[in-house]
């Protein structure tokens, strides 16, 4: 079935570069990410003494040789990558200043290359779609009738009423007991307190954060040429104005958010990234995936 959020070129020309973790993760198979655990990959990790019931096959014996001290080899351990795609489904996410696709479209077409990517490499993929009313889930599974799962999910998607992101992400926090990619696409409209004790929640746990957030370019530039009405998509509250009036502190008020929103990120080693809906979303993806290459922790 053909989806409007899939381009099958773009997942070919993204479909050699891996998707890595920047954090050590703990999974259930073998793969290519590193563990918090010593295993028998090829990367070595360090040297630690012999003690009884160690294999003697890990034995280093020019370190033996020089010191006249049994010492074994502790190689890097490689396991498979969790990731949980967490999409606001707010009703601002439907917004969109015509020209460009809405947020939830955008998402939709991050979370779905993304998760085609990750399940074809051999890891999992989750999604967690949350507005106030509503919190769809889809645990993280790396066979390949997940991908469908997900598709047919984020084709439905309705965006409606306020969001419930917040909460969800502390859901997720409490329930994914092994470290996940916990990848979140929102316009984070929420209070930036409890995002950063959500977002502090998840690091506790030791999940490595990805934050995409989206903009309409209209929300960034605010530009109008006459008094407009403006109407919140999430409570349907309405506010008349002239925006030549409030152009200048308007945009003082977004500097101040999303500034707020990058330090809260930052302090918690999330991976933010802030885009608008106009940007190219194969280089989007393409950069996030390659910059995640020359940042593990």
């Amino acid at each position: 079935m053909k989806y409007d959020f899939l381009d099958t070129d773009v997942l070919a020309r993204l479909g050699a570069i891996p998707l890595e973790s920047r954090f050590p993760m703990v999974g259930n198979v073998a793969g290519r990410h590193r563990s918090p655990h010593r295993g028998s990959s090829v990367e070595f990790a360090e040297y630690r003494k012999y003690v009884p019931g160690d294999d003697t096959r890990r034995l280093d014996w020019k370190a033996y040789a020089r010191s006249d001290r049994y010492y074994i080899k502790e190689f890097e351990a490689d396991t498979n990558l969790r990731a949980y795609f967490v999409i606001d489904t707010s009703g601002s996410m439907d917004f969109t200043s015509g020209e460009n696709p809405s947020k939830i479209d955008f998402a939709k077409k991050i979370a779905a290359t993304l998760s085609y990517l990750i399940v074809n490499q051999g890891d999992s993929a989750g999604l967690s779609c949350c507005s106030e009313k509503l919190h769809l889930e889809i645990p993280p599974s790396r066979r390949a009738a997940q991908l469908q799962h997900i598709f047919e999910t984020l084709k439905d998607i309705e965006p409606t009423g306020e969001t419930g992101l917040v909460h969800a992400l502390h859901q997720i926090a409490e329930k994914t007991q092994q470290r996940a990619l916990v990848i979140i696409l929102s316009d984070l409209f929420v209070e930036t307190e409890k995002l950063a004790d959500a977002l502090q929640h998840l690091r506790f746990r030791k999940h490595d954060i990805a934050m995409f957030h989206l903009l309409d370019p209209q929300e960034v530039d605010f530009h109008f040429e006459r008094p407009h009405r403006f109407v919140d998509l999430e409570d349907g509250s309405v506010v008349v104005a002239e925006p030549n009036l409030i152009v200048d502190e308007y945009h003082e008020a977004l500097r101040e958010f999303l500034e707020t929103v990058e330090t809260k990120c930052h302090n918690v080693h999330a991976d933010y990234h802030l885009l608008q809906t106009n940007a190219n979303y194969e280089k989007v993806v393409s950069d996030f995936i390659t910059s995640r290459l020359t940042k593990k922790s």
